[in-house]
C-alpha cells in the first residue's frame, strides 16, 4: 500500500527534464572528482574558484546543450505533425545526422506526408469525379440525414423540383413532399408529383453512412423520356411503312383518277357524266389529302438534328405574334434573353403553340399572351390564353390524338420533340388561378 502510494506521488519528469536531470548526474562523479583534486593541490585561492567556474560552467553548459538538442528535434517533429494536422503537406523535416534516431522519426513523418498527400490528391480527383457524374447523370439524387434534413441533391434533383441547391439543402423532408418516399418498399414506380410534367418516375432507396452516422439516398429515375424515345421511334417506323405503302397505292389512284376524269370530258353524252366527275374528284381530293396527312406526320421521322446558334428571343417572340392575325398576341416580358437553339425548329414549336392557344381562344373572345424570364439557368417561355383549358392532359403529346375537328395530332408531339432535342422541356397545364391554358417551354441557357 506504501509503495503504491509513493508510486503516486512520484515526480514525472518530461523527456527533455529527463535528459537534462541525467546528464547532471551523469556529469556530477567527474565533476566532485575533479573539484577534489583542483582543492587538493596548491593553488590559490582564486586560481581554484576559476577552475572550479570553469568546470561548473562546461558540465552545466553540455546538460543544456544536450536538453536544447532534445527539445529542437522535438518541437520540429510536433511542428510537422501539427502542419499535417492542418492539412499543410507540403512542409519536410531536415537537418538529422543520417542514420540517427532523429533521421530516423523525420523520415516516417516526411513519409506520412507524402501518403497524406497522394491520398488527398486522390480523394480530390474522386470527388471532383463524382461531381461531374453526378452532374452529367439524368437521375435525381437526394442525400437525407437523420433528422430528415436535405444534405446534398445534384442538378437533376434541382431540376425535378424547379429549385436551386442553395434553396433546398438543409429543408426537411416533408417541406419538399419527400418525405413519404422515405419509406415503403423500393424499388417501386411513381406518379411524377413535381411540377405541371406528367409521366413515371422509378424510386430507388439505399442507406450509407457518414461521419458514422446512417443517411438515406433517394434516387428519381425519370422513364417518361426513355418510354417518349421508344414511343417516338416507334410511330417514326409506322410512319416510313405507312408512307411507303400507301404513297404507293395513292399517286396511281390520284393519277389514274385524274386521267379519267380527262377522258369523260372529252367524250359526249356519258351517262351520268356529272357523278362520274364529283365521284373522281372526290376521289382525286381526298388522295391528296391523305398524301399531305403523311407528309405532315413524315415530320416526325424525319425531324434533324439542331443547328443551334444565338437566338434573341424579343424579337423572336414579335415576329411570331405578328404571323397570327384572328387575335393580337400580347407580348409581356420587356427584357431580351438569349438562348443557342435552331431558328427554324424553335420558330415552328412556337408557331405551334402559339396557334394552339389562338385556336381554344378565338371562340371566347379571351386574350393570348407571351412571356418569359430566366430561372435556374433556363429560359422558361410561357404562352396563356383564357380558353377553356384542358379536359385531359394525358395524351396531348401522343402522335394521332387531338382535341381539335380538323387537327392532325401533330403540333405538339413534334413541338414536344423540337423542345427535347434542344435539351429542355415543354409542358401543357390549366392555369389554376383562371380559366385557360398555359404551355411552358423550358430550355437551357449555357
Amino acid at each position: 500500500m506504501a509503495s503504491a502510494t509513493s508510486r503516486a506521488h512520484k515526480v514525472r519528469w518530461s523527456l527533455e527534464q529527463a535528459v537534462l536531470g541525467l546528464t547532471l548526474l551523469g556529469g556530477l562523479p567527474a565533476a566532485v572528482a575533479l573539484a577534489w583534486i583542483v582543492w587538493g593541490q596548491n593553488f590559490t585561492f582564486e586560481v581554484r574558484w576559476t577552475l572550479a567556474a570553469v568546470v561548473l560552467a562546461v558540465w552545466v553548459g553540455s546538460a543544456v546543450a544536450a536538453y536544447q538538442m532534445v527539445t529542437r528535434v522535438l518541437y520540429l517533429s510536433a511542428n510537422l505533425l501539427g502542419a499535417l494536422h492542418e492539412g499543410d503537406y507540403s512542409i519536410r523535416g531536415t537537418g538529422a545526422k543520417p542514420g540517427s534516431a532523429a533521421d530516423l522519426v523525420l523520415k516516417e513523418i516526411n513519409s506520412l506526408g507524402d501518403t497524406l498527400q497522394r491520398q488527398r490528391s486522390v480523394a480530390v480527383e474522386s470527388t471532383a469525379l463524382l461531381t461531374s457524374v453526378m452532374g452529367a447523370i439524368d437521375v435525381a439524387v437526394f442525400a437525407f440525414d437523420m433528422n430528415e434534413r436535405l444534405v446534398l441533391a445534384n442538378p437533376a434533383a434541382e431540376r425535378l423540383l424547379r429549385k436551386p441547391a442553395a434553396d433546398i439543402v438543409g429543408s426537411e423532408a416533408s417541406a419538399l413532399r419527400l418525405e413519404k418516399y422515405l419509406a415503403g418498399e423500393t424499388p417501386r414506380l411513381i406518379e411524377r408529383a413535381f411540377g405541371p410534367e406528367s409521366g413515371r418516375l422509378e424510386l430507388r432507396r439505399s442507406t450509407f453512412y457518414r461521419d458514422g452516422k446512417p443517411h438515406q439516398l433517394l434516387v428519381f429515375a425519370d422513364l417518361s423520356r426513355a418510354l417518349r424515345e421508344e414511343q417516338q421511334l416507334a410511330w417514326q417506323r409506322i410512319v416510313r411503312v405507312l408512307s411507303h405503302e400507301i404513297n404507293n397505292s395513292l399517286t396511281p389512284i390520284k393519277s389514274i383518277a385524274h386521267s379519267i376524269k380527262r377522258m369523260i370530258s372529252r367524250i359526249p353524252d356519258v351517262p351520268r357524266a356529272a357523278d362520274i366527275q364529283d365521284g373522281l374528284n372526290l376521289i382525286e381530293t381526298r388522295s391528296g389529302a391523305l398524301g399531305r396527312f403523311l407528309r405532315q406526320y413524315a415530320q416526325l421521322a424525319k425531324l434533324p438534328k439542331p443547328q443551334e446558334r444565338p437566338i434573341q428571343i424579343l424579337p423572336l417572340a414579335r415576329r411570331i405574334a405578328e404571323l397570327e392575325n384572328r387575335l393580337p398576341i400580347e407580348v409581356r416580358a420587356r427584357d431580351d434573353l438569349q438562348v443557342d437553339a435552331d431558328p427554324d425548329q424553335l420558330e415552328q414549336l412556337l408557331i405551334n403553340i402559339v396557334r394552339n392557344a389562338v385556336d381554344a381562344t378565338v371562340d371566347t373572345g379571351g386574350k393570348v399572351w407571351i412571356d418569359w424570364k430566366q430561372a435556374d439557368g433556363f429560359l422558361q417561355l410561357t404562352v396563356e390564353d383564357e380558353g377553356p383549358g384542358l379536359p385531359d392532359t394525358s395524351n396531348l403529346f401522343v402522335p394521332f390524338f387531338t382535341t381539335k375537328p380538323q387537327g392532325s395530332g401533330i403540333g405538339l408531339a413534334l413541338s414536344r420533340q423540337i423542345a427535347e432535342a434542344h435539351g429542355g422541356t415543354l409542358a401543357l397545364e390549366n392555369r389554376g388561378e383562371a380559366k385557360g391554358c398555359r404551355a411552358t417551354l423550358r430550355l437551357p441557357m449555357d
